[in-house]
């Protein structure tokens, strides 16, 4: 979608599908239909094939990622604004809130499953600490270099991890996201992919994934390579191919070099911080740094196996030390020179996240000016952006769109 009104459709059309699901519970449970609701039935059963038959048409024909709006809107961790993230609730919202995309983040459990999770460690994610039977498992471990205490997902089986519930990961920041804590389980990949298909045929379109896999070098060492079982969930739900809907992402650009030997779908290296080094880098003595790798020639070595990044905001618009946005750099520029596409992160609502010109009133976890911000971020030319707030994101991008003034 790409044309005037868009943003606005999605929202509303969202709150229909919702009480249509709700309408239509309560009639199923009736004793008897009445005409009006044998009508209401033959135009959904008509309406569902309908979309069945758009999204095996979008199957066939659907375009690669070149196609999808710019700038993208793709909804961080799911909808990880209103619920807690890396769960089918939030990833859901997402998509009804009009994400164009819905990121993953992936680590391994013990006997070798993929689930979604932004860290392996689980103790601010999951209600592991209240179950006493895995008390003896919290610990301390190196991973990236960096010393963490808690749980781990990789000293858990699936069916041990599926015991547990998800919770809001900053209650502090998001304390109205608690009410759901507990509502979900932590899902596989797998899950996913088949609630993305469910969700392409109601739909009628092909419903576009962002995956990353999280400190690769580190699981490999443990004997959990994260590439190959990736690539061969996606060769089994046809989401392989250079027009696959997904992108994968990584910040080692080993692990992307990987997945381009295993699989042909869009690829993404991550950026962090302009004075870091990725931790594959550090593994293999590589003395490059953030800063090469956003040159000119670190961008023409990323385009070998890459089709895009995804750099950290400040790596497009550096903040100052009073945290207001500066000269823009010409990464955005220098990207589109080598053919890059630039997914940005992370847009977040609340003041604490925002630049210091948009933050409004004291109170850190209110809401600023985010369509502010949205604003000043979409003016640098990117392809799409990372958000905790989809809505948000996507009202804010439908005046960059084509067919709208900006």
């Amino acid at each position: 979608m790409t044309q005037g009104g868009a943003a606005r459709r999605t929202v509303l059309g969202a709150a229909v599908l919702a009480a249509g699901g709700g309408m239509a519970g309560l009639a199923a449970g009736s004793a008897s239909a009445t005409p009006s609701s044998a009508g209401q039935a033959g135009q959904a059963g008509q309406a569902g094939r309908a979309a069945e038959e758009a999204y095996a048409a979008d199957v066939r024909h659907g375009g690669g990622y070149r196609d999808l709006p710019v700038p993208l809107v793709i909804g961080h961790r799911g909808a990880s604004g209103y619920r807690p993230e890396h769960t089918l609730g939030s990833y859901q919202l997402a998509l009804d809130l009009g994400a164009d995309v819905v990121e993953q983040d992936l680590v391994p459990t013990k006997d070798g499953h993929l689930v979604c999770r932004h860290e392996n460690e689980i103790g601010g994610t999951t209600d592991v600490a209240d179950h006493p039977e895995f008390a003896s498992r919290r610990t301390t471990k190196s991973v990236d270099g960096v010393a963490i205490t808690g749980w781990f997902t990789e000293d858990f089986t699936l069916a041990e991890l599926k015991t547990l519930r998800a919770k809001e990961r900053i209650p502090a920041v998001r304390q109205r996201n608690t009410l759901y804590d507990g509502r979900w389980d932590v899902p596989t990949f797998e899950e996913v992919l088949r609630w993305a298909d469910r969700e392409g045929r109601r739909r009628g379109r092909r419903v576009w994934l962002h995956v990353e896999t999280k400190h690769p070098t580190y699981f490999r060492s443990l004997g959990l390579g994260l590439e190959e079982p990736l690539a061969e969930l996606l060769r089994r739900y046809g989401r392989d191919g250079r027009g696959a809907p997904l992108f994968l992402q990584s910040f080692e650009p080993s692990s992307i070099q990987r997945l381009s030997r295993l699989v042909s779908a869009p690829r993404v290296v991550l950026l962090s911080a302009a004075g870091t080094r990725p931790w594959d880098f550090e593994q293999a003595k590589d003395p490059r740094t953030v800063s090469d790798l956003v040159k000119p020639e670190g961008l023409k070595w990323i385009a070998g196996f890459a089709q895009g990044i995804g750099p950290t905001m400040d790596l497009i618009l550096p903040r100052d030390a009073s945290g207001k946005l500066s000269a823009p750099t010409t990464l955005v520029r220098d990207a589109h020179a080598r053919g890059l596409v630039l997914h940005p992160y992370t847009a977040r609502n609340e003041n604490t996240f925002l630049p210091a010109e948009y933050r409004k009133g004291t109170d850190p976890n209110a809401y600023g000016d985010a369509f502010g911000a949205f604003k000043a971020y979409f003016e640098q030319g990117i392809d799409g952006i990372f958000t905790d707030n989809a809505d948000t994101g996507l009202l804010a991008a439908e005046a960059f769109r084509p067919g709208r003034g900006r």
